[in-house]
């Protein structure tokens, strides 16, 4: 059966504390108040969020031996196609340490068999009609995609947005970056110029993620701001990709772009509610109100 997204990208082990106050400095100790461990990377909590809002969904790249029978039941569970998750022995899963006070937060990580992700990605076999890379850029493998017939978004994350990044856009659909990737990429400070610059790059449609301030694109050269809906914030991780999954349901079916950019923010502000990437996500009951 032919997925309609194709998630390819670097899946980790996601062990999430949240708590309040300051977060910790070097020497000093933070006590969390709440723990848990899920499956996490963009492409993972992208592919989740999609299969939520009821997208056929496969997952492509790299995990060790050490968690894979963990992960792929996790996956599997949520109705994700795991054909394309390769199993590395001799390596260790990618595991991601994130600490959350509610409004901000820090990241320790290890890549671990990611390293392997692209190969894992080539070998994918899946059939899809769109693919959603979270990943490091790599303009020959989109090539291979694009030759195939899929439609392409990407979001790369702000380490890796950097030249690989500019030159591979002019190949991308749908670019997905934040505030702080889109700086980094154009110099720029404000959304609106950020946008402009990313066009003049090459990107086609570009829905730039600012946080609790929403979202923005520049549509038939008029520029777009929307903002969330209010939600109490317990933990951010994975919002940004919650967003990209909203906005991606919605632009697969052909939706304007304001209303695109609705959608990705009510999945990403929602996505907050709860401790991880993917608990406090939206009900379908929750989105249509909201999308009213």
């Amino acid at each position: 059966m032919k997925l309609d997204v194709l998630a390819a990208g670097e899946i980790y082990v996601d062990l999430i504390m949240s708590g309040s106050g300051p977060l910790p400095r070097p020497g000093e100790e933070w006590i969390a108040q709440e723990f848990t461990r899920e499956p996490g990377g963009g492409a993972v909590i992208t592919a989740l969020a999609l299969a939520r809002l009821g997208e056929r969904v496969g997952i492509a790249g790299a995990v060790g031996a050490d968690d894979s029978d963990w992960l792929r039941t996790q996956l599997a569970r949520a109705g994700i196609d795991v054909s394309g998750v390769l199993s590395l022995d001799g390596a260790r899963t990618g595991t991601t340490v994130a600490i959350s006070n509610g409004s901000d937060r820090s990241f320790f990580t290890h890549v671990g068999a990611n390293r392997e992700a692209k190969a894992a990605i080539a070998a994918s076999t899946a059939a899809s009609r769109h693919l959603h890379w979270a990943a490091p850029a790599d303009v020959a493998l989109l090539e291979i995609f694009r030759a195939q017939g899929m439609s392409i978004s990407l979001d790369v994350g702000y380490p890796h947005a950097d030249a690989r990044c500019l030159a591979a856009l002019p190949l991308v659909d749908i670019f997905l970056p934040n505030e702080l990737e889109a700086s980094r990429l154009t110099g720029e400070s404000e959304p609106e110029g950020m946008l402009a610059a990313l066009h003049r790059a090459g990107a086609r449609e570009v829905a730039l993620k600012l946080g609790a301030r929403g979202a923005a694109m520049i549509i038939n050269g008029r520029f777009v701001h929307t903002e969330p809906p209010s939600v109490q914030t317990i933990d951010t991780t994975g919002a940004g990709d919650c967003f990209n999954a909203g906005f991606l349901h919605a632009w697969l079916r052909g939706d304007p772009p304001e209303l695109c950019l609705r959608m990705g923010n009510v999945c990403g502000a929602f996505s907050t509610r709860a401790l991880g990437g993917i608990a406090g996500f939206p009900t379908p009951e929750e989105i249509a109100c909201l999308m009213k």
